[in-house]
């Protein structure tokens, strides 16, 4: 009798869907030694495809395939989880994904001859508008309910409309937010490393000051008296200056 798993079409769309049943039939520890042993394999053979980062084996047996990582994408276009996904990530107008435009477009409502600013001025009015738009849409809603509560489908589907056009608004905004981002961890990453050259500057000239000061030390020449003392075993003692306790102090800093 065969196994009603294998008959089940694979739930793409539920909220908490089933894992594929490849990951627990195909992805046994003796299929995964006997695909790194053919990799291996083919690996020896065919030195010249060996540094490429997805290795290919053709005319692999039926339970291996699921084991071998996909071919990239010749085009550019692939699909996971029942959504289709480009290399080129562009944000979809309104009306790519059937949705009616409420408010122009950024390239319809500022002319040519003005400045971004004005354009991010002019979607920021329009945001407003439709936060408005869909605070009246909501009383109504509330209005409509309580008078006859079977037909309010349709101003449902007002406010769907309006809160798709404010999240499209809001994406256009994400080249943006991603800049204004990168310039801030730019500039805080600058002023790190500045902040980090003035100590090693401000050390330097510290450690300058103290060499400086060392070799401005006048040492006595020893006399024939302490020579012979010290040949002696005796050790004669180095005369003290207090203006030179200032120096030995900074020049313990850097032992």
């Amino acid at each position: 009798m065969a196994d009603p798993a294998q008959h089940q079409p694979p739930n793409i769309s539920s909220t908490y869907p089933n894992p594929p049943d490849f990951l627990w039939r195909d992805f046994t520890p003796g299929n995964v030694s006997r695909y790194d042993d053919l990799s291996r394999k083919w690996r020896e053979d065919h030195p010249e495809a060996a540094s490429q980062a997805t290795i290919l084996i053709p005319d692999l047996p039926e339970d291996l395939r699921h084991l071998q990582p996909p071919p990239e994408p010749t085009e550019g276009v692939w699909k996971l989880y029942g959504d289709r996904f480009t290399l080129r990530d562009e944000l979809p107008t309104l009306e790519e994904m059937g949705v009616p435009r409420l408010v122009p477009s950024a390239s319809q409502s500022t002319p040519a001859n003005h400045s971004s600013s004005d354009a991010n001025r002019e979607r920021a009015l329009n945001l407003k508008r439709l936060a408005k738009s869909v605070l009246l849409n909501f009383l109504e809603l509330i209005g409509a309910a309580s008078i006859n509560p079977e037909g309010i489908l349709e101003k449902a589907g007002d406010i769907q409309t309006i809160l798709l056009n404010m999240h499209h608004g809001i994406n256009e905004y994400r080249p943006h937010q991603a800049r204004e981002s990168l310039i801030q961890t730019m500039q805080t990453r600058l002023d790190q490393i500045r902040a980090e050259t003035a100590a090693v500057n401000g050390v330097t000239d510290k450690a300058k000051r103290v060499l400086d000061g060392l070799g401005s030390i006048e040492v006595p020449a020893p006399s024939k008296a302490s020579l012979v003392e010290a040949r002696a075993g005796g050790g004669g003692d180095v005369p003290y200056e207090p203006e030179d306790e200032e120096l030995w102090s900074e020049a313990a800093e850097f032992s």
